[in-house]
């Protein structure tokens, strides 16, 4: 079996610079270091990107790039790890599950917390770990291989900055879990799909989190001139300050010109349910739409590719409460 390392970039191949970490480290020699001798020596290749990043660098280009070389590389290997930084793998990870619902072979992300060359670094079992998953004959998509778990690539979120189990799954069970043997479960609907999808491009959307005494006036300013989309953090199950003197309407006259209003919540696990509470149905009835149980990095990255599909707002709203890449749970 055939796995493509993409190195994208990110904390696993850094080295220490007097600006801080950035890319140098010797990954290939590294990797072969590393793989020598082992079963996983056999069939492994690596391309490394001409231009290496911090993934607080990344934006929805890199993204299409990393979905071109992937493409690019379909019929030369059976399954892809793409080595990517931490701090928006989750972003990509949604991004490319939107993406590459047609392609057909395992695609995992994977990094590190600590570079390769420090000593306790985590480089070496993630690394091992996705080309494990990938190699292990399973159907699942796009994933993140982190801290010994395997999570579906549209339901992740970072949830430490410095810890060895960096990611999380907040709303379905990990994909597996590492063990003498592997603990699989079952990957889930994995969404409708999208057929030969356009490019990514960079979209204006504004994330705004409401606050407690947050005014009208302040939120009206976050807003003007008008965004592409708006992705509002808003509390619990989706609730705004509703008494807050022309908040709402701040929100309505914002639909009412042409740009979606995406409601999530501030918590790490939530059902969005606009209508819930009377705070959040006054967000529906200004013509919100409810994130449901979507990750911000989920809804972020859908957003980015169904305005990089050229769509009005009624067909983004129509496409955010459907499951293109098992990002969301699917009500019966």
């Amino acid at each position: 079996m055939r796995v493509e390392i993409l190195y994208t970039g990110g904390t696993l191949g850094m080295v220490d610079t007097p600006q801080g970490l950035a890319p140098g480290a010797d990954l290939e020699g590294w990797l072969h270091r590393l793989l020598s001798g082992t079963e996983l020596d056999r069939g492994v290749g690596l391309v490394t990107f001409d231009h290496l990043i911090d993934s607080a660098n990344a934006t929805p280009e890199d993204w299409q790039h990393i979905v071109d070389e992937l493409w690019a590389r379909h019929d030369d290997a059976d399954a892809f790890v793409v080595l990517h930084g931490t701090d928006t793998m989750a972003y990509a990870a949604a991004a490319l599950s939107y993406a590459l619902t047609g392609f057909d072979k395992p695609v995992v992300l994977t990094g590190a917390q600590y570079p390769l060359g420090v000593v306790g670094t985590d480089a070496a079992p993630n690394v091992t770990g996705a080309l494990r998953a990938a190699m292990a004959g399973q159907s699942f998509g796009v994933a993140i291989f982190f801290g010994h778990k395997l999570l579906r690539g549209t339901r992740v979120t970072k949830t430490s900055s410095w810890a060895f189990q960096g990611f999380g799954s907040p709303s379905v069970p990990e994909l597996a879990r590492t063990g003498a043997p592997w603990q699989w479960t079952a990957p889930g609907p994995r969404g409708c799909g999208w057929d030969s999808p356009r490019p990514y491009r960079r979209c204006d959307i504004a994330v705004l989190d409401l606050a407690p005494g947050i005014t009208a006036d302040r939120l009206a300013a976050m807003i003007d001139p008008r965004p592409e989309a708006v992705v509002l953090r808003a509390f619990g199950v989706g609730n705004a300050p509703s008494d807050e003197p022309g908040l709402v309407d701040v929100i309505a006259a914002t639909i009412a010109d042409g740009v979606p209003v995406v409601v999530t919540s501030q918590c790490h696990q939530a059902d969005v349910l606009l209508g819930h509470y009377e705070a959040g149905w006054e967000l529906a009835r200004a013509g919100a739409i409810g994130s449901e149980d979507m990750t911000l990095e989920a809804v972020y990255a859908k957003l980015v590719f169904l305005l990089s599909q050229g769509l009005g707002a009624e067909e983004v709203a129509h496409w955010m409460g459907t499951s293109i890449a098992g990002e969301l749970t699917v009500r019966s």
